[in-house]
């Protein structure tokens, strides 16, 4: 079954006189390639797909651009603004009743209520909802990364930050959002998966004790490794080098993927990851040495406090 509304695309297209057009979809959303492409090229286009792996709006496929008139990006929201780039999300519905699963568990009448890119166009149906059951929810833009009301990120969660609320109700799937929101605002969160139904209090203290692990093996490394991403949305490169100024032990270190193999071949004894920051908080079992965030490592080099731990965020400027 195709998700993509390919006439509206088409129309996109031509208004921008491309001929050739290159394909970008995220892991969720790549089995949409083979019939994507096919509608596409029904309708007059040269089409290439990308087939490296993305991660978000921050990991476009300029490469694939290289070969096309426009590059079309599926399933996330514009991180940064080009010319070339169409930025097409795709929307997943759901009975926005599924809420009423959520109220025992919300403590306040007035609350914060954030969301993922594809669940954004029942956000106002959702504000409805809440406020025909007694709850007022609030919903605010964040910065220039996520400037859709109620849209948070894995990498930023301003919008959630913004509704000045003690307490936040996160509505889509998975559990690193939500902790992440708790971090960044120390607020009460509660998660509710829209599909599943299930509704959980987050609680940040078993990753924090995770990551407390990984900063003590990383105590005395002999080496710092302070990886820098070369992909356009994920540059951070004066973070990086402010990193490295901390420590005579840091070096920096330029990827575009960041792999186990690539760390082992290196050789550093432990990486401090500004790169994608899910990398260091969902991948680290599968990484050879220790890899801190810019955070973590700041309290290891002294310059931040324990008890100013934070979540890793990119936040515009």
């Amino acid at each position: 079954m195709l998700l993509i509304p390919i006439s509206d695309l088409v129309a996109k297209l031509r208004r921008r006189g491309a001929r050739s057009v290159a394909l970008q979809f995220p892991a969720g959303l790549a089995r949409q390639a083979p019939g994507t492409a096919a509608a596409l090229r029904r309708e007059g286009f040269d089409v290439i797909v990308s087939g490296d792996p993305c991660y978000g709006g921050c990991d476009l496929a300029l490469d694939a651009l290289q070969y096309a008139d426009v590059l079309v990006h599926f399933g996330h929201a514009p991180v940064e603004e080009r010319s070339n780039v169409i930025y097409e999300p795709v929307r997943f519905d759901f009975d926005v009743a599924v809420l009423e699963r959520a109220l025992p568990d919300l403590h306040s009448r007035r609350i914060g209520l954030v969301t993922t890119i594809q669940h954004l166009h029942l956000i106002g149906a959702m504000v409805a909802f809440l406020r025909e059951h007694g709850i007022e929810a609030i919903v605010a833009p964040g910065d220039q990364r996520t400037p859709i009301p109620g849209q948070v990120l894995g990498c930023n969660f301003a919008a959630a930050r913004a509704t000045g609320a003690d307490e936040i109700l996160f509505v889509g799937t998975g559990v690193f959002h939500p902790i992440g929101i708790h971090l960044a605002t120390r607020s009460r969160v509660v998660a509710l998966d829209p599909f599943t139904g299930e509704v959980q209090e987050v609680d940040a203290d078993r990753l924090i004790r995770r990551r407390a692990a990984v900063m003590e093996k990383a105590r005395d490394a002999s080496s710092f490794g302070v990886i820098v991403s070369t992909k356009s949305g994920q540059r951070r490169m004066d973070l990086a080098r402010r990193l490295v100024a901390l420590s005579d032990k840091a070096v920096l270190v330029a990827m575009r993927e960041v792999s186990p193999a690539e760390m082992l071949d290196l050789g550093f004894a432990a990486y401090v990851n500004t790169a994608c920051p899910r990398l260091a908080y969902d991948d680290q079992i599968r990484f050879p040495v220790p890899v801190l965030t810019p955070p973590e490592f700041e309290i290891l080099c002294g310059a931040r406090a324990w008890d100013d731990y934070t979540i890793d965020e990119y936040l515009a400027p």
